[in-house]
Order: structure tokens, then sequence, then C-alpha cells
């Protein structure tokens, strides 16, 4: 049995966690290109038969249950130091050691509010903030990928970002603020392809969420998309007034030139659905989507994505509370989470939204986030996670269910280890089903419930 309440206090304090985990762990031969000195661990049993998964151990509950999950399942495991502290004293150099994992990758967003040592003596807040802004720059990720019922949203990235470059930051004595935003357009161009891809393969609805007529990156972005449809055998409904890759030629030209020169190859043969929308539309679009269950996939620029996805789990509730109240109107007392299962609804509150980062070179990052895993972890120190009877315990599903999809990805064909995986999560809902545990209680049983991978 690891000690987790050990590792939780050393945290907690500013403790040295990398020496009490590098007691714990072992070093890897495994090192990420470019980076010879990078501090990478590994555990679990590497028989050669399952594909290994790198984890980046971060705060809180994420370090925790990811340490937890890990000693219950005895898979093979690379992992990377990225806690907050550590970020900041490595000079977020630890972010390109985990982005440059030759394997398929487990990110848990980390505190983006975070204070830490600077050194000497003073708290200053976490340098590079949550990290996953330069961690998506350094790990050549262009996009990431967010099922959720019948909407995929395909959110374009870094395109459009929220500047995180401080020095090219500044606010005019007019009041009005101004970043440099630098939108790389072979990210634009490889998760157009993507999208394009993924509305070949599964045969759904192709919505494209851009503004090409106001925001100069769109109109780029909707001109890489028009070129990678020339060609093809896509059925264009809905299209924008003015083809963008004519109005913006000779400037897509100079991103199309930097592209693999058989970027296109094997796309004559795509088929399928687009749309083209001015973004504003696809919000009230994807309601009746979701609505209507009509399997789509959106492709959207990093901040409209972020808005699609933040639509996606925050509306479900609602949507719900206003069943109970048309129900109501008519006389009926309804359980609405029960009507809408039966209705065949799957989306619940959005926390169990997965995402999927794809890198231009070598395999996904699995990440996910973990609401207030810091308040929940306080509980555990201070010996009352129930805080009198008014708060759960911390649920660790959501570490088996990521982990389970992530080796599930690194390991396609391996049936065996796929069965394996869904037998563990079923020992897992038997003990949490009822009454939670407590999380160190609940380690314990899922240590004595599941067999490792290694036994």
């Amino acid at each position: 049995m690891i000690d987790l309440l050990g590792i939780a206090k050393t945290e907690a304090a500013g403790g040295d966690l990398l020496g009490e985990l590098s007691s714990l762990l072992e070093l890897s031969e495994i090192k990420p290109n470019g980076y010879p000195n990078a501090v990478v661990w590994k555990g679990g049993k590497h028989d050669g038969i399952v594909n290994p998964v790198a984890h980046a151990l971060t705060d809180a509950y994420a370090l925790l249950g990811t340490l937890a999950a890990t000693d219950i399942l005895g898979l093979p495991f690379y992992a990377v130091p990225m806690w907050s502290q550590y970020r900041h004293d490595s000079n977020l150099e630890s972010l390109a050691w985990f982005g440059n994992m030759p394997c398929t990758s487990i990110k848990w967003s980390t505190a983006g509010d975070a204070y830490v040592n600077d050194g000497k003596g003073n708290k200053v807040v976490v340098n590079g903030k949550s990290g996953n802004a330069p961690l998506r720059t350094q790990a050549g990720v262009y996009c990431n990928v967010r099922p959720y019922g019948p909407i995929t949203v395909v959110r374009s990235m870094p395109c459009l970002p929220y500047s995180q470059d401080k020095p090219k930051f500044n606010i005019t004595d007019e009041g009005l603020i101004h970043s440099e935003m630098n939108t790389p357009g072979i990210q634009l161009a490889y998760a157009n392809r993507l999208f394009l891809k993924m509305v070949h393969e599964t045969g759904k609805l192709g919505r494209v969420a851009m503004k090409p007529t106001q925001a100069m990156e769109d109109g780029i972005s909707a001109g890489l998309h028009s070129w990678l449809l020339k060609g093809t055998k896509f059925k264009v409904g809905r299209k924008y007034a003015v083809d963008p890759y004519e109005e913006h030629k000779d400037n897509i030209d100079k991103i199309i030139s930097l592209l693999p020169s058989d970027f296109k190859n094997g796309m004559e043969n795509w088929t399928g659905q687009i749309e083209q929308h001015i973004s504003d539309t696809n919000y009230g679009l994807l309601v009746w989507d979701l609505i209507e269950k009509r399997e789509t996939i959106v492709l959207a620029t990093d901040l409209d994505g972020d808005r699609l996805t933040d639509l996606l789990a925050d509306i479900s509730d609602p949507l719900r509370a206003f069943s109970g109240i048309v129900a109501e109107h008519l006389g009926k007392d309804i359980n609405t989470i029960n009507i809408w299962n039966e209705l065949g609804y799957e989306t619940g509150n959005g926390r169990d939204m997965t995402s999927v980062m794809y890198r231009m070179e070598g395999p996904p990052i699995h990440e996910q986030t973990l609401g207030s895993a810091d308040a929940m972890l306080l509980r555990l120190l201070n010996g009352d996670e129930w805080v009198g009877g008014t708060k759960q315990p911390y649920d660790p599903r959501i570490h088996f269910v990521l982990i389970r999809d992530a080796y599930i990805d690194a390991n396609p064909d391996n049936t065996d280890l796929h069965d394996w995986l869904d037998k563990a999560l079923e020992k897992f809902d038997a003990i949490y089903s009822g009454e939670r545990p407590g999380f160190l209680e609940g380690y314990k049983a899922l240590k004595e419930a599941i067999t490792p991978w290694d036994k």
C-alpha cells in the first residue's frame, strides 16, 4: 500500500515531494526527444504485451488518484513530475518533457491560480498559470476532440487563443486591451483535416463554426477548409457566400507550401455532409441537435470551441428542470432524471465529458479537469471528508475511466486488456455503488478487489 496520506501532507506542507516520489518510483530509460535530462519515472509491469501510457503527476487528487489507480491496476506506465511547484521550479520545462513523451498520455488540468514558493521565502502565482497554453505549444497540439452525447466538438488549438505572453500584453491610456496572438496556420490545417476525416469515417453531420467575415484568423481557417474540400466527394449544404480560399489565396498558399506533400493523399475518396455556419448560429443549432439526438461533429476555433463545450456541459440540467416545470404545470409529478434516461438521452452535468488532445507528431494526450480537487483534499487532510455529513468523499472513478480510455487507445487490438479493464471498472462500481467510502478506505477496498495486470 502506498502512503497516500503522507504524500498529501508533503504536498500541502511544500515538502520534498520530488524526493518522496523518487523513492516510490523507478527512473525510466525512456526520455522525450530533445530532453536527455528529463525526469521520467516508470511503474507497473512492462511486459511487452501492453503499450504503456504516460501520466502527468499534477496536483491534489489528480496526483493522489493517479498514484492510487496505477498501483491498483498494475499496468505499465511512465510518469512525469508536473505539480505546480515543480512546474515553477523547472521554469515550465517539465511541460515540454511530458508534451513530447512518445506514447499515449493522460494529463489532468492543473490549478491556474496556485501560489508556490519563489525560492526566496515568498509566495508567488505559479509560472505559466495552469500550464495548459505552454504545454499545447510545446507538445505541438493542434486541436482537442470533446464528444458529449450526440455531439462531438473538434476544437482547433491553439487557434485564436487568449494571450499568455505578458511582455506583449498591455493596456493603452484609453483603456484598450492589447495582446499579440500568433495563430499557427499549420495547426489550423491539421485541425480542419481531422474534422473532415472524422465526418468521413463516422458518417455524422459536419458543422463548421467560423466567422470569416469578421475575424481574419477565421478567414484563413475557412480558406484552408475550402481548399481541403476541393477534389473530395463531400457534399456542402449551407455555404459561405464568398469562397474564403479565393479571398485569401495568396496567404493560404503560404501555409499550404509548408505542409507535407502528401497532406491530402486519400482525401479524394472522402465523403460526408458539411454545413458551413457563422459561428454564432452554432449555439442554437447544437441545442436542437442535442434535443433531436442528431449525431454531429462541429469544428470551432479555440475560444468558440470552449464556449460550445461549456454549452454542452451546462445545458442538460436546465432542460431537465424545464421538463419538470412543464410536467408540474400539467399536474404531473415526475422524476426528470429518470425521464431523461428513459427517453435515451446520455448527457449528465458535463463532469463526465472527455477530452483528447491531438499532436502533430506522436499519439494523443487524454485530458480531464478535476473541479474542486483542492478543496476536497483539504477535507481529507482535516480528517473529515464528510464535513459533518454535508459532503461526499472524493470519487476516483474518473481516474479509472480515463485510464481505461487511454490504454484502449494505446492498445486498440488487445481485446484481453479491454475485457480486463471493463471488469476492473465493474469491480470499482460494485464498491462505490452504495455509500461512498472515504478515499483511503476506497483505495484499500479496490486493492483487495482488483487483481492487478501483473498477477
